[in-house]
């Protein structure tokens, strides 16, 4: 047998994420390699963190990409600040917010969870009720936008809360950066993650962080050594800043972040602004042909996340065949349900580079036709 090289078919993917790439940013991926040493290099990661800044609305320092997932800009936040001794207060409105459960009971550390309605807001007067009754909470930890089930919520009131009761936050931006509004200094947030292939529209494998500097005074003077040795960030610290020379730390993924480089100048010249404006554009057009083919929404009007609209599947309709329709006629990939929606939800992607007039009207015409069937 002869093993040929791999050649994807070219999709349109309108799910949860990964979405769609530009060519722009798939042609930076080509450009040569350099050691992630090189001067140059570490050139471009000072303009990859004054971008990043940029796209959190921070002036923090401490602003990089960890060189792995989302999952693992979630992990850094958790190890890198909470210890056993800490008391965290989890909001709980779908599968990510259960993942952060899982993050402090690995800890060891003691966990307060507020439980929400999936498909709803973190309602705030929950999070205040609960914080009145946990004098020893120390963190507060909540997804901005829920990506299993499609709600955004109040992510500034949030912060205001916690500030209130003396906790530190810990948010989870993994699909809002880039796509509604978000700024970490004005609201507050003390430690935050996303993804790379989510808003950004980059290749996947990339998490944009930023601590404050509370949090980074944390990671500084923690007595008991972080648990993870490649997301101790007091290690990272030393190669993502600093003048001149760098610490060698790992060998960086160089061409995806001359990528997620890419995606940030993007984003930079459109206007942060902008690009949540078209977000919201595009999805006001997805809604309107969705409700006039009977599809549903999950999540109340005033709770949506734009760039990922979680609806009902309409009755006596089979969730995966109609997927599967999708992909083999159209080359269009949308999300099943996650969780609780698993089976009578699909989760239509709007993300970055998706979230355009060409993939709105091929999504709502190829649904058409696979409902008619």
């Amino acid at each position: 047998m002869s093993i040929q090289s791999f050649i994807p078919p070219q999709r349109t993917l309108m799910g949860p994420g990964p979405s769609d790439v530009s060519p722009r940013v798939l042609s930076a991926l080509a450009r040569p390699t350099v050691g992630h040493l090189d001067p140059t290099f570490i050139g471009m990661m000072d303009e990859v963190k004054s971008l990043l800044q940029y796209a959190f609305q921070t002036k923090n320092t401490y602003t990089m990409a960890i060189s792995a997932p989302g999952s693992a800009g979630m992990e850094a936040c958790f190890v890198n600040l909470v210890t056993p001794n800490d008391t965290v207060v989890v909001c709980r409105n779908g599968v990510f917010g259960a993942r952060m459960i899982e993050n402090v009971e690995r800890i060891g550390a003691k966990v307060v969870v507020v439980d929400g309605t999936w498909g709803r807001a973190v309602d705030p007067q929950a999070l205040e009720d609960t914080l009145q009754q946990t004098p020893d909470a120390t963190f507060v930890a909540f997804v901005h936008a829920e990506t299993s089930t499609g709600a955004l919520s109040d992510a500034k009131t949030l912060c205001e809360i916690a500030r209130k009761h003396n906790c530190l936050t810990i948010v989870d931006a993994v699909t809002s950066l880039g796509g509604v509004e978000l700024r970490v200094d004005e609201w507050g947030i003390d430690a935050v993650y996303s993804g790379s292939q989510k808003c950004l529209s980059c290749v996947p494998g990339l998490s944009p962080v930023s601590f404050s500097d509370k949090a980074a005074e944390i990671i500084k003077n923690r007595e008991l050594p972080v648990q993870s040795w490649f997301l101790d960030q007091s290690l990272v610290m030393g190669y993502w800043s600093g003048e001149g020379k760098r610490s060698y730390h790992h060998t960086a993924p160089v061409n995806s972040l001359y990528a997620l480089h890419e995606s940030l100048v993007m984003l930079q010249n459109e206007g942060l602004e902008n690009s949540w404006a078209r977000h919201k554009a595009q999805h006001k057009k997805l809604a309107s042909g969705l409700e006039a083919l009977g599809i549903s929404f999950v999540v109340p009007e005033g709770e949506r996340l734009p760039q990922l609209n979680t609806v009902h599947i309409p009755e006596g309709v089979d969730d995966a065949k109609v997927r599967q329709f999708l992909l083999n006629e159209y080359n269009l990939e949308i999300g099943a349900g996650l969780g609780q929606f698993a089976g009578s939800a699909w989760r239509i992607g709007l993300m970055g580079y998706a979230a355009r007039n060409e993939n709105v009207l091929l999504c709502l015409a190829a649904l058409k036709e696979a409902l008619a069937q």
